[in-house]
């Protein structure tokens, strides 16, 4: 679907409908991707620019918000069929496109050689020639179009967000936080942040969401998944999700069995919550959000880990 702006959003199909988007960006026949799920998500995408009344040679660029698979997983495999499009990512995440070894041995370390080609797919490296770095304050020209890359450190150091004055919009990866429609209803959203492994900083992310409201942008396009409004309201709610996140994993940084403690940290913060927003059983809360509990206890578990070595 698009809207009057010109922006498509696309459900890549990665895990299960409406869990991870990418984006296409239209402007006077011109085309860049924002994010792309993993190198399953390419067939899809290839058909969202025919949709759109495009054909691969009219995108221009694919814009990452961060290197992580579910984002920028499927890039190279994607490339092959833009012949025209070039690469913008974050300076810490360039090396990592290029030559994704370490990439793929750290996430195969964590998920396994099966569950890795089940879901992610080969993960094919991009060419340094087609590679453009986007340090604070890059800017992207669509045909006209300025699409401007913030550095947005906190869930990632390797995260942009990209804003974009014609509609003004930010496009925020997972800085913004994740926000699905199974829990939306009259009463608004059910947002809440991302601490997956491995480099959450409660500081620098909450110092990059007050970065994205100075720009009074009226929505913002999450990858998890897609656009919200009430961006002063929502980034007040993250901002006090994140400190009581921060305290309750310092609460429990030397908890016997930390891991688990810190899922039942969590699980009591937004399960609860959840329930009462949305109505649905805790079950169906459980089957929506088990899985971002886990990631969420395993960053912050590192995180952890880290302030113990300063």
């Amino acid at each position: 679907m698009s809207d009057r702006f010109g922006i498509h959003t696309i459900d890549t199909g990665f895990h299960r409908p409406a869990f991870d988007a990418a984006y296409l960006i239209v402007e006077n026949g011109r085309g860049a991707f924002l994010d792309c799920g993993t190198s399953h998500s390419v067939p899809v995408l290839l058909a969202a620019v025919e949709e759109a009344g495009l054909r691969p040679a009219d995108i221009d660029w694919l814009i990452l918000t961060h290197v992580h698979l579910d984002h920028a997983g499927g890039a190279g495999a994607l490339l092959r069929h833009l012949a025209n499009a070039r690469v913008v990512v974050h300076p810490r995440g360039a090396p990592h496109m290029i030559d994704p070894a370490r990439l793929i041995a750290g996430a195969t370390a964590v998920y396994g050689e099966e569950e890795m080609a089940r879901s992610y797919g080969t993960i094919v490296p991009i060419p340094e020639s087609r590679v453009d770095i986007a340090r604070d304050g890059h800017r992207v020209d669509l045909a006209g179009r300025t699409l401007a890359c913030l550095d947005t450190p906190g869930h990632a150091l390797h995260h942009l967000c990209l804003w974009d004055a014609t509609s003004r919009s930010v496009f925020t990866g997972d800085t913004f936080g994740i926000s699905y429609r199974e829990l939306d209803t009259d009463r608004g959203i059910f947002l809440f942040p991302t601490t997956t492994p491995v480099q959450f900083d409660p500081e620098a992310l909450k110092t990059s969401i007050a970065r994205l409201v100075a720009l009074e942008p009226e929505r913002a396009f999450l990858t998890h998944f897609g656009a919200i409004d009430h961006i002063p309201q929502n980034a007040r709610s993250l901002i006090e999700q994140v400190d009581a996140m921060s305290r309750g994993a310092l609460a429990l940084i030397d908890a016997p069995d930390r891991h688990a403690a810190l899922v039942a940290m969590l699980d009591a913060l937004y399960v609860p919550r959840a329930v009462a927003h949305s109505g649905l059983a805790e079950s169906a809360v459980r089957d929506l959000l088990g899985m971002d509990i886990e990631l969420n206890a395993q960053g912050l578990g590192v995180w952890l880990d880290r302030r113990r070595r300063v």
